[in-house]
């Protein structure tokens, strides 16, 4: 990822589905009721910046309440998808322990190649958003992308240069902020999961 100036990302994942299953491209809505973490969030961050999401519901929903006057708001960005879970998509984790032990199990102890039956895999997934982000950045300044967990921790683990595996114990709370600096020296992590 380049850029001519400085851009700061902000990574905000979306808010809670409640789900208990494997949600990826599924298109459930995000519980956006706590005005006061919403109005927190909000201050933290950039007053004026470009704000964009994926295109699934529960993004875009909470992208309009992060929108104000100063806030730009680009087009949704398809490539800024959750991982997608193919036949797993919302099937509870349990179920797809039994019905694939082998595949579930290296799905996330060794992500990388490996992807859900009809599904993509990290690698997949990461390369798609990262070139996402990619042409977002180009423009500098501040930019608030309304994104997923597995979408931002691609890119704590691109960044940071850790191998997926490695990151995948990192809590990414929904309404939580991570923060990727990109300068023409190269990119930093400033913090992950922010809690406003």
């Amino acid at each position: 990822m380049s850029s001519p100036s400085q851009t700061r990302i902000f990574l905000v994942r979306h808010g809670p589905t409640h789900s208990k299953a494997m949600v990826g491209w599924s298109d459930l809505p995000a519980d956006l009721s706590d005005l006061a973490r919403i109005e927190a969030l909000s201050d933290f961050l950039p007053e004026r910046a470009r704000l964009v999401s994926s295109d699934l519901t529960r993004t875009r929903a909470t992208a309009d309440v992060l929108q104000t006057p100063y806030r730009n708001r680009l087009p949704d960005v398809p490539g800024l998808r959750e991982i997608h879970f193919g036949d797993w998509e919302l099937k509870p984790f349990a179920e797809i322990d039994k019905s694939h032990p082998d595949l579930s199990r290296a799905f996330w102890t060794e992500p990388g190649d490996c992807a859900a039956p009809g599904g993509e895999s990290w690698h997949e997934m990461e390369a798609r958003a990262s070139a996402a982000l990619s042409d977002l950045a180009a423009e500098g300044g501040d930019l608030i992308v309304v994104a997923h967990f597995a979408v931002i921790l691609s890119q704590v683990a691109r960044v940071s240069g850790k191998r997926p595996a490695e990151v995948l114990a990192h809590k990414i709370d929904n309404l939580s902020v991570t923060q990727i600096d990109v300068t023409p020296e190269g990119e930093m992590l400033r913090f992950i999961n922010h809690v406003p």
